[in-house]
This record gives structure tokens, C-alpha cells and sequence, in this order.
């Protein structure tokens, strides 16, 4: 969860919670290869171990080693082979936060809706998340009816 900013020197570092399983080896290696820059916006430094921001004001928030999300009625999209869980955000109505799905660990990015649009920062991602195979993708109706 994103909590606030804090003034380092000449640099805003963005304050951001760590994940349950932020140490996971695996959340290193993602961090290590996701972009410098989405859609314009460069990387920032943040607080946490397994994070990443990009922006200033915050367009994308990313924390890997979230609980993977179960089983759920929930909005699910695709993106570049990789499934997000997506549904606003409880704590602020102008954030929109995508959980990946079927992956470990499961990554959360919490998007500025009134900066960026989801599906650019879900591209940017989305290649990085991909090197990892899924576990589970999500299934609709239609992919269990019969």
C-alpha cells in the first residue's frame, strides 16, 4: 500500500509497505527486469525491499510478494499472457490495483487512474511476469460450462 512520500537530499523517495513475502528470491529477479520507464515516467526510488514506482506524482506502484489471490468473481484481464485480477482500490477511489494471477510470487501494481491509463502500465509489466509460468489462469463462465 502506498503510504506517502518522504524528502531524501535532492530525491523523493516513495514510501511504499513491503509485501508478506517481499524477500522472496523471485521478487528480486522480477525488480531486476522490469522497466526504467513507463509510458514516459521514470522509476523512483522506494522505501521497501521488493517495490517499484514509477512517476512523480506516482502514475504505478508495484509490490512483489503480495498473497496470491484464490479463486474469484472478480475482473480479470490479460495482458500479454499474464492474468491480473483488477478492481478499484479499497483505500483511494482514484487507484485501480491489479493483482497477478496464477504466478508466485503474485506481483501487485496499484495505478493512478487519473495519470495513466492500467493497460500501458499492465504492457510495461506484463513481459517481465511473463518469463514465469503460470500455476492457474483465470476461467470464465463460458470456459466451464458444459
Amino acid at each position: 500500500m502506498l503510504t506517502g512520500l518522504a524528502v531524501t537530499g535532492c530525491s523523493r523517495t516513495v514510501i511504499v509497505e513491503p509485501a508478506k513475502d517481499a524477500a522472496n528470491p523471485k521478487c528480486a529477479d522480477i525488480l531486476l527486469t522490469l522497466p526504467d520507464e513507463i509510458s514516459g515516467q521514470k522509476a523512483r526510488t522506494t522505501s521497501s525491499q521488493g517495490t517499484k514506482a514509477w512517476g512523480d506524482p506516482n502514475v504505478a506502484v508495484l509490490r512483489c510478494g503480495v498473497t496470491p489471490p484464490g479463486p474469484t468473481t472478480d475482473q480479470c484481464v490479460s495482458v500479454s499472457g499474464v492474468d491480473w485480477i483488477s478492481k478499484p482500490s479499497e483505500d483511494d477511489e482514484t487507484t485501480w490495483k491489479f493483482t497477478s494471477y496464477g504466478r508466485t510470487p503474485a506481483v501487485e501494481v496499484l495505478v493512478n487512474r487519473k495519470a495513466e491509463s492500467g493497460n500501458d502500465v499492465l504492457a510495461a509489466i506484463s513481459p517481465t511476469l511473463s518469463k514465469f509460468p503460470p500455476k492457474n489462469e483465470c476461467v470464465g463462465a463460458e470456459d466451464i460450462a458444459g
